[in-house]
């Protein structure tokens, strides 16, 4: 909510400012009450000095200017080596007190000496099991793995698909060398791309990694390149889309661009080959939003190919397809140890190639 007489801005700006202020202090179980509202939305009581051997607690008490601050930036800057999604999951799920009581809302405003604490539970066990999956491996060290990631494969076991992903062959690959900021089901992954998208993708081996990896990607200082073939034939030679993209309240399977609540995404593009009837482009992404260039490239008239979910063609006469036409060609980051920029390329698969040689 936007704050009276104040720009966006300005508030960050003094949220930022308020970060650097935090400072790490004992937490005082016997504290006196605040005075805070119980039956504020967001808060309930909570004892908030209950202990299990199973759990974490983590405490300090919060040193920041008179705008105060997000919990979830405090909770980030106390607790670096959690990613500030996992922290907020914590906070929803009723782990984080404020004052001794339970704060569930991600962005509750903290003010100077409140005291926060919050319980990290004890990781889970892996239930995701290791399978024999070749793998195309474009390099590895200790601390990352890139991958050639086929059409068809999921990256991450989800409902639909308890095997045969992209985390299941790293498991059988990688043993326990693999991150585990993202839980379980999850392990290594920073970044993902669609089952049906080909290409580049990087997998951590470590926290430290994977933190490094996933700063990279929040500062947009990733390099990700794409080559799409879209429908018809663009008017310019190269463009920019920046429409904020959400989940599609018509359909939950797709996202949709201009919606309420959508986040800033930034799509540059440019044409690399003007076909028969449709276009080859490469596509930068600014940001990396669920099915980013789909919908966008959609929403400007010039779907995917083979992106029936967005209004594509599945194919052509005799050509059917499993999907997009999309590839991740390129991906530059980094290196989280050596402080060196590494960028990799996947070649185009054999069924791309063989769409270009029929349109062209």
């Amino acid at each position: 909510m936007r704050e009276e007489g104040r720009n966006t801005e300005e508030i960050k700006a003094a949220e930022n400012a308020a970060e650097k202020t935090l400072e790490e202090k004992p937490f005082d179980s016997a504290a006196p009450d605040t005075g805070a509202d119980p039956d504020a939305e967001g808060l309930t009581e909570t004892d908030a000095d209950s202990d299990r051997e199973d759990m974490d607690h983590w405490a300090f008490q919060v040193s920041c200017g008179p705008e105060g601050i997000r919990l979830d930036r405090a909770l980030a800057v106390q607790l670096p080596e959690y990613s500030r999604s996992y922290l907020q999951r914590l906070t929803e799920a009723g782990d984080t007190a404020v004052n001794g009581k339970i704060v569930r809302k991600s962005g509750w405003k903290c003010k100077n000496g409140d005291r926060v604490k919050i319980t990290i539970p004890a990781p889970e066990p892996l239930l995701v099991s290791a399978e024999a999956i070749p793998l195309d491996i474009l390099y590895e060290d200790d601390d990352v793995i890139l991958i050639n990631k086929p059409k068809g494969m999921v990256v991450h076991p989800a409902a639909g698909h308890t095997n045969g992903t992209l985390v299941n062959a790293l498991l059988y690959h990688c043993g326990d060398s693999l991150s585990g900021i993202n839980g379980v089901s999850r392990p290594g992954i920073v970044h993902r791309i669609d089952r049906d998208t080909t290409g580049v993708l990087i997998a951590c081996k470590n926290d430290r990694a994977h933190l490094c990896l996933a700063e990279q990607l929040r500062a947009h200082t990733v390099t990700r390149r794409y080559l799409a073939i879209v429908c018809g034939n663009l008017r310019e030679d190269e463009g920019v889309i920046d429409r904020p993209i959400g989940r599609d309240p018509a359909n939950r399977k797709r996202m949709a661009d201009g919606v309420q609540n959508g986040k800033r995404a930034v799509t540059h593009w440019r044409v690399l080959e003007r076909l028969r009837g449709y276009t080859l482009i490469e596509c930068r992404l600014e940001t990396g939003r669920t099915h980013q260039i789909r919908v966008h490239m959609a929403s400007s008239g010039h779907p995917l190919l083979g992106d029936t979910l967005y209004g594509g063609p599945k194919g052509l006469p005799g050509f059917p397809l499993e999907g997009q036409t999309l590839h991740a060609a390129v991906l530059g980051f980094i290196h989280p140890t050596t402080g060196a920029y590494m960028e990799f390329s996947a070649p185009l698969p054999d069924y791309f190639e063989k769409l270009l040689q029929i349109l062209r």
